[in-house]
Order: C-alpha cells, then sequence, then structure tokens
C-alpha cells in the first residue's frame, strides 16, 4: 500500500505562466477539484482526501497544516491525518458546498448560519482569525450538518468581513418569499467578482 508521502510524490505538475498543470498521478488517486493553491484527490478505499499543493504555495500548506492542527477535535472542521512539505491528508467530506447549493437551488436554513457563527466562534477561541469564508469553503454535509474547509487564512490579522456580507445577503435577500433560491452559476461568479471589486457592500462586525 502507498504511502501518503509516496502518493503525493506521484502527483506531477508544471508551471505555465501563472498556472499549474497538473500531468500525471497513481491510479490509486481520484481527482476531484482543484483550488487556488493546490489539487484534491480522494484515495481509492479510503474516506480521506490528498491535497497537494501546487510548487509555489509549500508555505500555505505548512500554514494550512498548523491551522488544522489548531481546530483538531472541531465537529465543524477536517481532521488532519499528516501533513507533508506540500501536502495534506484530511478528511473527505460528503456534501455541497453553499454555492452548489445554490446553483441546485437546495434550501440553505437560518439554522446552517447559526451553525457556521458558531463553528467560526469556537476558532476564534483557540486564537484563530477566520477569514476568507466564503460559498465554496462552507459544505452542507449529507447529513445536513456544517463542515469548513479551506482554513489557510485562519491566522492572519485584518478583519475580514466577508461572511458577514454573506449572512446580511442571505436575510436582506435570500429569505424574501419570491426570491429565487436557484441561480445561474453565471450570476453567482459575477456577483463574486464584483464583490472582489469592492463594488457591492461591505458590512461590518460580527
Amino acid at each position: 500500500m502507498n504511502t501518503y508521502l509516496a502518493l503525493a510524490e506521484s502527483v506531477r505538475m508544471i508551471n505555465k505562466g501563472t498556472h499549474s498543470i497538473l500531468i500525471d498521478y497513481d491510479d490509486t488517486l481520484e481527482f476531484i477539484g482543484k483550488g487556488r493553491s493546490a489539487y484534491v484527490f480522494k484515495i481509492e478505499g479510503t474516506e480521506v482526501v490528498l491535497k497537494v499543493f501546487f510548487p509555489d504555495f509549500a508555505a500555505v500548506a505548512k500554514e494550512e497544516a498548523l491551522i488544522y492542527q489548531a481546530l483538531g477535535g472541531l465537529e465543524y472542521y477536517p481532521n488532519l491525518y499528516e501533513a507533508g512539505e506540500n501536502y495534506l491528508v484530511i478528511d473527505h467530506v460528503k456534501g455541497s458546498t453553499l454555492f452548489q447549493c445554490l446553483q441546485k437551488g437546495m434550501p440553505i436554513t437560518e439554522n446552517h448560519l447559526k451553525e457556521v457563527d458558531r463553528a467560526l466562534q469556537l476558532a476564534r477561541n483557540r486564537g484563530l482569525n477566520p477569514s476568507d469564508i466564503h460559498l465554496r469553503n462552507i459544505l452542507i454535509t449529507d447529513a445536513g450538518d456544517i463542515k469548513i474547509i479551506d482554513v489557510a487564512r485562519y491566522r492572519q490579522q485584518k478583519d475580514c468581513t466577508q461572511w458577514d456580507d454573506l449572512k446580511n445577503a442571505f436575510y436582506v435577500y435570500y429569505t424574501r418569499k419570491h426570491f429565487p433560491k436557484k441561480l445561474p452559476v453565471v450570476l453567482l461568479n459575477t456577483v463574486a467578482a464584483l464583490y472582489k471589486r469592492k463594488m457591492l457592500p461591505h458590512y461590518g462586525g460580527h
């Protein structure tokens, strides 16, 4: 059986400009996604994923490992099983991101938001500063629970209002009776791009 290190070393990629291109990986790995800093694979026959970072993001891998260690034991975050120079092994979370929920028309409830608030407060209680909380890193599991992934920015010093802004949009727009609960991907991506460019309102406070 391949070790996690061997599996991580089987992942071959090259940099092309500002992009990383995946070339090859072990047959026991199932590619499930690409983020801003890493490729993610489910390991065959297990319930864990291997997150292999791009060549220029080794520092992010180290930072995220330290944060997952700090979050250890909290039900809202994946468990960390191993960390290497450019990889992490964490729980495979089965469910849909809030982005996918909006795309598919799956309901998001006020209780889900309260659970996210609780998850973030528990992280703060451990000396962290949750940042970069967005629709793609909050999941509603198949059992209806909340899980949060991609925690690399949880030790930033700046005050991030992104989650407060999402909550405000939920109460101002999503809860309206006639507001559509299923939204096209192009609209969701456009709103995200406008928000990133500070062309939409930002709100403060927790």
